[in-house]
């Protein structure tokens, strides 16, 4: 079998590769900002739940976080009579978003207690509120901070991605797994997925250094 025949279904595994490492970055980015935010708060029933999803989704495995939705939450919900069976993307992008988004909460935390004390002493001469304080003073400051962690976190769930082919997910290692079990070719197919895999990074990559420059502005802004 020639490579180029490889080609074509290694390029749509990459597809889904791609859709779920940017679903789960954007809904990671989300629980990030609400579990780091959260535990700074003041109140302390939000600063035991955030620090209670952050430590439970730092403290396990990703593979056995994405096996439990995919199939240990169905066998729960069948005990309780309520149907929780979730469809592979939705456990793959569930996973990898719950994971990514309790690493970058502590990127987001520390960012924002970073935030110079004159700044919030500066604040609340003004009569700030709290809420007021973190959107108009501290998140503008600490966004362009939080930049390169966020970049990392991208490529390591872009890698990441590779663990939902372990549930039937049609992503790049799946596909790649399925053409060497089908023609043992070894050597060039995980050859080519290695590139596409390191592409797809260089990519991610330039992006972030993008977004890294439009939000560095809001730091000379925010002076």
């Amino acid at each position: 079998m020639d490579w180029t025949q490889y080609l074509n279904p290694l390029m749509q595994g990459a597809l889904v590769t791609i859709e779920l490492t940017i679903y789960s970055t954007i809904l990671g980015a989300i629980l990030s900002f609400a579990a780091g935010i959260g535990k700074t708060a003041r109140n302390p029933v939000i600063k035991v739940i955030a620090a209670t999803y952050i430590e439970i989704f730092r403290g396990t495995s990703l593979l056995v976080q994405l096996f439990w939705l995919y199939f240990a939450l169905p066998v729960a919900g069948q005990a309780m009579g309520i149907d929780l069976r979730l469809p592979p993307v939705v456990a793959g992008v569930l996973a990898l978003s719950l994971n990514i988004g309790a690493y970058g909460a502590e990127v987001v935390r520390g960012a924002i207690q970073a935030v110079s004390k004159d700044q919030y002493e500066a604040a609340k001469a003004l009569n700030f509120t709290p809420r007021k304080t973190l959107w108009r003073i501290a998140l503008p400051q600490a966004i362009p901070e939080m930049m390169p962690a966020f970049g990392n976190l991208a490529i390591q769930n872009l890698k990441d991605t590779a663990l939902v082919s372990l549930i039937s997910l049609s992503d790049l290692a799946f596909r790649a797994e399925q053409l060497r079990n089908f023609t043992q070719d070894s050597t060039t197919i995980y050859t080519m997925a290695l590139f596409m895999y390191f592409g797809l990074a260089l990519v991610l990559t330039a992006m972030m250094k993008l977004l890294e420059r439009y939000v560095s502005r809001w730091r000379v802004g925010a002076r």
